[in-house]
This record gives C-alpha cells, sequence and structure tokens, in this order.
C-alpha cells in the first residue's frame, strides 16, 4: 500500500513506516501532521485510484533540522568579479503513520521505545588505573647532556 501525496510543491510517493525529509512543516503542537492532498492511492490488489478528498496521509513529526550547505558561486572571467554565497535549505523529519482511503486503514507498526543506558560508575576505573601505575616498574631517568664549560663567558682584561 502507498499513497502519492503533495507536499511544500513537490509530490513524494509514501508507505506506511516511510520517514521523508520535507520542506519546513507546520503542524499542531502535538507532533502529528496530517496530509490532505493525496494524488493517488495504489491498494494491496494493485489497483491505483484517483481519491476525491476522501483520503488521508497522517504522520508524526520526528525533528527538524537544516540540511548541508549549498555554495553559489558567480564568477565573470576577466572583470575581477567574484561572488560566493551559501545557503541550508530548512527541513521537518516526518514519519508515515497511517494511510486511510475508502474505509481501509494501514498503519505503520510502532518504533521501539527507546531505554536509557544506566552510566558506569567512575571510581572503578581511577582504582583500575592505579594498580596499573603500580604494576610498571619505575623508568630510570636518562641523564641530561652536559653543559658546556663557559670559558668565553667572563674573559678579564688585564692592563
Amino acid at each position: 500500500m502507498y499513497a502519492v501525496i503533495r507536499a511544500g510543491g513537490k509530490q513524494y510517493r509514501v508507505a506506511p513506516g516511510d520517514v521523508l525529509r520535507l520542506e519546513t512543516q507546520t503542524g499542531s503542537g502535538n507532533g502529528k501532521v496530517e496530509f490532505n492532498d493525496v494524488l493517488a492511492v495504489s491498494s494491496s490488489e494493485g489497483q491505483i485510484a484517483r481519491p476525491d478528498s476522501k483520503a488521508l496521509v497522517t504522520g508524526e513529526v520526528l525533528g527538524e533540522g537544516r540540511a548541508k550547505k549549498v555554495l553559489v558561486f558567480h564568477y565573470k572571467k576577466k572583470k575581477q568579479y567574484k561572488k560566493i554565497a551559501g545557503h541550508r535549505q530548512p527541513f521537518t523529519s516526518v514519519r508515515i503513520t497511517d494511510i486511510a482511503f475508502d474505509g481501509q486503514k494501514f498503519t505503520a507498526p510502532e518504533l521501539p521505545k527507546k531505554e536509557a543506558k544506566p552510566k558506569k560508575a567512575a571510581a572503578p576505573k581511577a582504582e583500575a588505573a592505579a594498580e596499573t601505575k603500580a604494576a610498571k616498574p619505575a623508568a630510570k631517568k636518562k641523564s641530561a647532556a652536559p653543559k658546556r664549560s663557559a670559558a668565553k663567558k667572563g674573559s678579564s682584561k688585564k692592563k
């Protein structure tokens, strides 16, 4: 089951569970986005239908961000003209949760919840480091090279 939706002036082929990077979406405060502009729907039997505003695609907002920087470089040869500018397009990352059409509803499987990992205690690391230092034999110090004699330092002149 998939649907073709229009969002942000572009068309996307989506299925339940897909993650899209759309142009910045204004959604409600609960993180849900509804796409009413559904252009086509494909059922499981392989038929494609053009819905008459009966179809609805919903998704949940995963996050917002900005894409990689695109450099725009203007140059005119022999005229000493160069101009460079950068642009980062903002996007909203959306996961399609379900597609509803003609009384049928196709939903994506739920994502497993991430659990926080317990932090390790710092004390065992400090004790282990102290044990390894004690186990290693002390290294012999190299003697520094002898200093040169200061023969030219204070030459006294006799009168």
